[in-house]
């Protein structure tokens, strides 16, 4: 299996496609996923919902390109699930962070009570003086 895949290699068809637009095409485009792997260390404030989501969605489109274009771009398609992977699980952080409760939980902010918050009590304060009128 090895010395078929140097016999190919060493191929006029192995330096055409290291010469072609479809292998340097997806290596140019590995920095999206490089990109997006390194910001999973990173702190979820950072992160742009905005454009995690786009990026996931443009992902999605060019691995169904890869996946339809013949012959089929093996290489592009790898590159662009794995950034559609990382980007979701980057979505999924930002989602946690600022609308689940993970802002908070990260602060040491507990939630108030139900009833028991400032705006609840300023409420209450005005309904009771409106029925005293």
């Amino acid at each position: 299996m090895a010395s078929t895949f140097f016999t190919w290699l060493r191929s006029p068809a192995a330096r055409d496609y290291f010469f072609s637009t479809h292998f340097w095409g997806p290596v140019a485009n590995w920095g999206l996923p490089l990109a997006a792997i390194a910001d999973l260390s990173r702190d979820e404030e950072m992160i742009s919902g905005t454009m995690t989501t786009t990026l996931a969605c443009y992902s999605l489109v060019f691995m169904r390109f890869a996946w339809r274009v013949q012959p089929r771009n093996y290489l592009l398609f790898a590159c662009h699930m794995t950034n559609a992977t990382a980007q979701s699980i980057n979505d999924f952080r930002f989602v946690k962070y600022w609308h689940m409760g993970g802002r908070e939980a990260k602060l040491g902010i507990t939630p108030a009570p139900e009833g028991e918050g400032k705006v609840t009590e300023a409420i209450k304060a005005a309904r009771e003086e409106s029925k005293k009128e």
